[in-house]
């Protein structure tokens, strides 16, 4: 007896104690958690490197007031004009500016940053701001696009070096504007908008939030008074139902992510079990990996930034609440989309490494 209390004390010590993570998921597959670095940061830089200053194919979205506003997008948008459509070149801009952040030694600098400062000018950033403040395009990529550029504006911000800060100063301009067109447009939106695409209040809430804690408190403040206003009764959201067939953004966990940032951990435990009741206990019963059939679809293709987003979203909560599951199924869809996108495909191309690269960013 006395050995057998001696094996068993061993076996205590050896173990140091610590939690068994991997008995809570016992008999699922476990999938590999993205890391950005030389290899992944080669393979994602270049969708957006080629496509910020590429023209055409292009999406303007903009209201012709008469003929004098045809034009060509670089003229229209001469910051923003590449990658197809504004919201995206914005967003390619934040991708190569977080690679530089996150890897200073990046092989590519150099290239990258000599892009970044032929766009982002003092006159090119004044001449978007007159776009924005054209009568007939005041509501010009609410909120999408906006979120995306408060999150450029929170990079620049947050890097703090002497290339960033001369960025930010160009681009200073059009974040207060955004800030601002923020500030009157909120309190007049009575009710939240739900869907899987651009204009789901509760990402671009979640997304101007993040650059709003640090830098911009009376923004801040209206986020969050919005967000419990929207959200805070909600229950039973019917996560079954998605994805929509164009979603690229899961309405249930986008709204989770923003009261995860909004509420005390224990507040949003409570909140979220009757908002996805069972979800933290078994996630993946829940949600499936979306599928792409056709990538050269520009809509079909929305399915892998689905794939993306839903990951981000995971991995925000997964760590809040330290839940494996909630990791792990992200690790999932992060898997399918990543090892799938195609440069050839200019549909996905000229955005999807973005989405990507803040799933990477969001899971450490």
């Amino acid at each position: 007896m006395q050995r057998i209390f001696l094996v068993l004390l061993l076996g205590i010590i050896t173990c140091g104690c610590q939690p068994n993570t991997t008995s809570k998921l016992e008999g699922a597959t476990m999938y590999p958690k993205p890391e950005l670095n030389k290899k992944s940061a080669n393979y994602l830089y270049h969708f957006a490197f080629e496509c910020i200053d590429q023209e055409y194919p292009n999406k303007l979205g903009q209201v012709l007031g008469d003929s004098s506003y045809l034009k060509e997008p670089s003229e229209l948008h001469p910051a923003f004009y590449g990658c197809f459509d504004w919201h995206s070149s914005v967003h390619g801009h934040w991708t190569l500016l977080n690679i530089l952040k996150e890897l200073p030694n990046f092989e590519h600098r150099d290239a990258i940053f000599a892009k970044l400062q032929k766009n982002i000018t003092k006159e090119n950033i004044l001449k978007e701001i007159e776009y924005f403040e054209d009568v007939h395009n005041k509501t010009f990529e609410r909120t999408y696009g906006w979120a995306w550029l408060l999150k450029v504006a929170e990079t620049l911000r947050d890097w703090n070096t002497e290339e960033s800060l001369e960025l930010y100063q160009n681009l200073e301009p059009l974040v207060k504007l955004i800030e601002n067109k923020y500030i009157e447009f909120l309190p007049k939106l009575t009710y939240p908008i739900r869907v899987g695409e651009h204009p789901n209040t509760a990402f671009g809430m979640s997304f101007a939030l993040d650059y709003a804690k640090k830098y911009a408190p009376e923004l801040a403040a209206i986020i969050e008074v919005k967000a419990k206003e929207y959200y805070l009764n909600d229950k039973g959201c019917p996560i079954t139902w998605e994805p929509g067939g164009f979603d690229f953004l899961s309405p249930c966990l986008q709204e989770a992510s923003l009261m995860m940032k909004v509420l005390p951990e224990e507040e949003f435990t409570s909140w979220l079990d009757n908002f996805l009741p069972n979800f933290r206990q078994h996630p993946s019963t829940y949600l499936e990996v979306a599928e792409v059939t056709d990538r050269s679809d520009g809509k079909l293709a929305h399915l892998d930034g689905l794939n993306f987003s839903r990951a981000w979203c995971l991995y925000e909560i997964g760590l809040t609440l330290h839940n494996d599951k909630m990791l792990n199924l992200a690790n999932k869809h992060f898997d399918y989309s990543y090892k799938k996108m195609d440069s050839d495909e200019y549909a996905g191309a000229h955005w999807l490494a973005s989405f990507a690269l803040y799933a990477i960013l969001k899971s450490n």
